[in-house]
């Protein structure tokens, strides 16, 4: 059975055959991928390859799972539930949804504009981008099975506790005025068919992978620096062992980048290779893909200071508190 996984983990998520393809076809053209030079020009096509590859099956199937939930559907679904398992069924339901927090914010507008409870949408609004299908999946492809379970599992505590705070401080009146007094149409969605949601979920893969593929470029090609040009010495000296502040470190230096789960594997990738600490590493992806600068800009069009600013401290101590976590379990759970 073990041997079975660690195919699928290494071959298929993986795709080592590929490492391999590339590595033959670059030796065949007389390029050493042993040197610095050769080994960044095939983690730079490899990477990029694999991750598009990846990129398209999953969002074919997320989105596909993703037209049965329109945001009508999804508003009657929550307005089932209440007190935590209204928080608990946003964050499930936040894992079907796009990719990027920029891509969520609009829906978290809708929901709150139609009378959702705001700790309810806060809730989606925080395992959205931290915690979608496509990061589970493409974490087992780097990290295995136990790293991409536990650090999802860990994103929806993050954003259920952090929607359940956000409602019990009463902060409805954080909400700008015009959100706050709007009203969500209640259209009915006409049934798909099979053909229908397939249509969709290509387009869907098309225009996501137009919009991503430059975040992918730009993720690798740091990644590829890393892994080949940065000293090993000077990357656990920084966000290894020695350092105790590698969590809060590589939190903040997320926050100003933009990008999602795709742009942000290889640069992952690159530093665990190099010495960093998983705690670490996870840390920096849940604040690049949760915290980005323009995803919070975004944010304050739709709430007030006080309320992004609670917001942004929850997101932060939690991610703090979950890389601390990683680095603690690194040596049982790798």
């Amino acid at each position: 059975m073990k041997a079975v996984w660690d195919f699928f983990q290494n071959e298929i998520l993986g795709m080592q055959w590929l490492n391999r393809l590339i590595s033959t076809a670059l030796n065949y053209c007389g390029l050493d991928t042993s040197s610095r030079i050769g080994g960044s020009i095939r983690f730079f096509i490899y990477d990029t390859i694999k991750i598009m590859i990846l990129l398209g099956v999953l969002i074919l199937i997320i989105s596909y799972i993703q037209s049965f939930f329109p945001p009508e559907r999804t508003k009657k679904i929550l307005g089932r539930f209440h007190g935590i398992w209204a928080n608990i069924i946003a964050a499930l339901l936040g894992t079907v949804t796009p990719f990027c927090s920029c891509s969520s914010i609009p829906l978290f507008i809708g929901f709150t504009s139609a009378g959702l409870p705001l700790g309810v949408t806060f809730s989606f609004l925080i395992s959205s981008p931290m915690v979608d299908l496509g990061s589970l999946v493409l974490l087992m492809s780097i990290f295995g099975w136990k790293v991409a379970v536990v650090y999802v599992l860990l994103g929806l505590v993050i954003a259920v506790a952090g929607g359940t705070l956000i409602e019990k401080l009463h902060l409805q009146n954080q909400v700008e005025e015009f959100i706050r007094n709007g009203r969500s149409l209640d259209v009915p969605q006409d049934e798909l068919h099979f053909k229908d949601r397939l249509k969709y979920a290509w387009e869907q893969v098309v225009a996501t992978a137009k919009k991503v593929f430059p975040y992918v470029l730009i993720g690798v090609g740091i990644g590829a620096i890393i892994h080949n040009w940065i000293p090993e010495e000077f990357i656990v000296k920084i966000l290894g062992d020695n350092n105790s502040l590698g969590v809060v470190l590589a939190t903040i230096a997320g926050v100003p980048m933009y990008a999602d789960i795709f742009g942000t594997i290889p640069i992952a990738e690159a530093l665990l290779a190099k010495g960093a600490l998983l705690g670490v590493v996870l840390s920096f992806m849940m604040a690049v893909t949760t915290l980005s600068l323009p995803s919070m800009i975004m944010l304050r069009k739709a709430v007030k200071p006080k309320l992004l600013g609670i917001f942004i401290s929850i997101c932060t101590v939690g991610i703090i508190v979950v890389g601390y976590f990683f680095n603690a379990i690194q040596n049982i759970i790798i």
